[in-house]
């Protein structure tokens, strides 16, 4: 007779012994295998052992009080923790706090692409993901406290360029979750809300010598399902425990949600809408940036109304919506069914997710932003006595596009907003903007060097990082900017020459017309950088489809380009934008002229494939150039070459 995988949770509990390493799935409060967890607590209370575990866990599995991780949070059971997101698992946080275990913080892309690494019996991870953040060795190497010595990631040079190295470390035991498992443990996740890092997990334990058991809602005798829907196949399970639906919930906020596992589609998408105050205003100003057809991802807390305020406006089918768990598209669940999406067009494994992101895939991510410095670095991660780790910030804004970090100026504030107006009755008492962050996860003078484009939007104000740190570009009607921002400031920060005053209807309880109006003007579309000898034009989502709309934007070019007065350089965005109909004919010959007047060299980009290929043939077709780059970096690298002289260090906010 065939040996049976089906084990209650004590016995796979008994499986872990002293000194194991100890791989968890889950995702915040989706996937967790809380029948294994609490066995293994139990176990401990009772026996005192196993003890001195190393435990791995990527996304912080837990709910900020008792459940997840935190029901292992005792001293003597874990020696060591290396984990992404700390900020759910506060028990556990405390000992890391108090040295009482080894702690270390590593990005959560990085941890997810080691279970592969080690799954393929790679020596580790090779990255720029954690460059010139704290996950640096050169900076704290990741690591929590002084307990914590051993070194996690080192610098490596590969043809001039540094990057981080990552050692692979083998799993002994992997705790994963699934839906329901046959009596070979071949095992589905129809219920789950997300497909996580489940595989790479298990691959990683076994080829590691380790063993896997896996946490089912259901077990059958044999498999209905096409073999191809099989998550994880019998010969990578060890042991296979049945839980009961006390400890096998979707989320930690929800048993059983159909629409996060695609088994339906809601009617309504719509988030609940909300009432206007500070942080819907943040949220109303990201959400003017928006671009139809970017790939976007949402960070928790303020950046998840952007969602509400999209819905609100009527465009939030314009754009593409992501979780770093591994959903694309649909609306992102927030609270502790975060990583979870409803209407999701599809659901991709957590590393994978994070491939896409780390490769430069996302066009736009709007972050939280807990306090942010001089130099444009950002830190969400430590606050004194609160460690709240990385999770996948340091993947997700070292590699975006463009990133928009959120916040509120100030912590405590009271504030109403009515009329067009934000009006400050009691300023906060913990300023937001220091003169030095206490850590840094995100670092403002490497994305300058990157090119990268970097706005921080409050509710008084919109910041933008340049080459000599931070700058006050707009302000909020009713704010007076040296008493309400630049006093509030714990620097000098500079004030754009240009700077303007937010747009009044956002302070208003009413829509905002973001799908009947374009983000930019025609004026706003055009940006004059007279240290670099550099003009910026951003094409990106302007209809120019009839001969009058193509006579308004070369007029009001000729003029701008005129009051420069001298030939400079250029880079056009070419995003969104396809010149149709009678306006094309114009356009180019628009092009041609300009390029003769006004221009030293030229370069332009687009970063959607499909609209490269038919602009060059467009370009070729005129007699024009018909090199069109992927990103804004390619082109400035271009306008160096030809120029022969220093790339600048320059951004734009869109």
């Amino acid at each position: 007779m065939p040996r049976t995988k089906i084990i209650p949770p004590e016995a796979a509990a008994r499986l872990i012994v002293d000194g194991d390493t100890l791989a968890i799935g889950g995702f915040v409060g989706i996937g967790v295998p809380e029948a294994l967890i609490n066995a293994l607590a139990k176990r401990f209370g009772e026996t005192g052992g196993p003890r001195d575990l190393t435990l791995v866990f990527a996304a912080g599995q837990g709910d900020g009080g008792d459940r997840g991780l935190n029901r292992l949070a005792r001293e003597g059971l874990i020696r060591r923790a290396i984990g992404a997101h700390w900020g759910l698992v506060p028990a556990l946080g405390a000992l890391a706090l108090d040295g009482r275990i080894e702690a270390y913080c590593l990005p959560q892309g990085v941890i997810c692409h080691l279970y592969r690494e080690t799954a393929a019996g790679r020596p580790g991870l090779i990255t720029r993901v954690g460059l010139g953040t704290f996950v640096d060795p050169r900076l704290e190497g990741g690591r929590m406290n002084a307990a914590s010595t051993e070194h996690m990631v080192r610098v490596i040079e590969l043809d001039g360029e540094e990057f981080l190295f990552y050692p692979c470390r083998p799993i002994d035991v992997a705790l994963v979750r699934g839906t329901t498992a046959d009596e070979e443990g071949n095992v589905t996740i129809e219920r789950e809300a997300a497909t996580l890092d489940t595989l790479s997990i298990a691959q990683a334990t076994k080829n590691s010598g380790g063993i896997v058991i896996v946490q089912v809602e259901r077990v059958v005798t044999r498999h209905v399902p096409a073999p191809r829907e099989v998550r994880l196949p019998g010969m990578l399970v060890d042991g296979v425990v049945v839980a009961s639906s006390a400890v096998h919930m979707q989320t930690f906020a929800e048993a059983y949600n159909p629409a996060y596992s695609g088994e339906v589609r809601v009617v309504s998408e719509a988030p609940e809408a909300t009432a206007l105050d500070a942080r819907k205003v943040i949220a109303r100003r990201a959400a003017m940036l928006l671009k139809t057809g970017s790939v976007v991802n949402l960070g928790i807390g303020i950046p998840e109304g952007i969602a509400t305020v999209a819905s609100e406006e009527g465009i939030l089918d314009r754009i593409t919506l992501t979780v770093e768990a591994g959903a694309i598209g649909g609306v992102p669940a927030g609270g502790l069914s975060f990583g979870a999406a409803t209407n999701a067009q599809a659901v991709v494994d957590q590393p994978y997710q994070f491939d896409f992101y780390d490769g430069g895939g996302l066009d736009q991510a709007f972050l939280g932003m807990a306090e942010a410095d001089r130099d444009g670095h950002v830190n969400v991660s430590r606050f004194g006595r609160r460690l709240v780790g990385a999770g996948g910030f340091i993947n997700i804004s070292q590699s975006a596009r463009n990133v928009f970090f959120l916040g509120t100026f100030t912590a405590g504030a009271e504030m109403s907003v009515s009329d067009g107006k934000l009006r400050i009755q009691r300023d906060g008492t913990v300023p937001k903007f220091v003169d030095a962050v206490a850590q840094i996860t995100f670092n403002g003078e490497r994305a300058l060097a990157t090119g990268q484009s970097v706005l921080y939007i409050t509710e008084r104000c919109v910041l933008r990082l340049g080459d000599d740190g931070l700058e006050v570009i707009e302000l909020a009607p009713g704010v007076d900017l040296e008493r309400d921002v630049l006093a509030r400031i714990g620097f000098r920060a500079k004030v754009a020459p240009e700077l303007r005053e937010m747009d009044a209807a956002i302070f208003r309880d009413a829509p905002l017309g973001l799908g009947e109006r374009s983000p930019l003007t025609l004026d706003e579309r055009v940006d004059y950088r007279a240290n670099d000898d550099l003009v910026f034009i951003d094409f990106d989502d302007l209809a120019v489809d009839t001969l009058e709309e193509a006579e308004a934007l070369a007029a009001l070019l000729s003029r701008r380009l005129s009051d420069i007065g001298t030939r400079v350089n250029l880079i056009v965005n070419y995003g969104n934008f396809e010149p149709g109909g009678a306006a094309a004919p114009r356009f180019f010959e628009m092009v041609r002229q300009h390029e003769r007047s006004h221009f030293l060299s030229s370069a332009r980009y687009s970063t959607d494939a499909l609209l490269r290929r038919k602009l060059a043939q467009a370009f070729a077709d005129a007699g024009l150039s018909q090199t069109i780059y992927r990103s804004f970096e390619e082109g400035t690298n271009a306008l160096a070459a030809h120029t022969a002289r220093r790339r600048p260090a320059w951004n734009q906010d869109d």
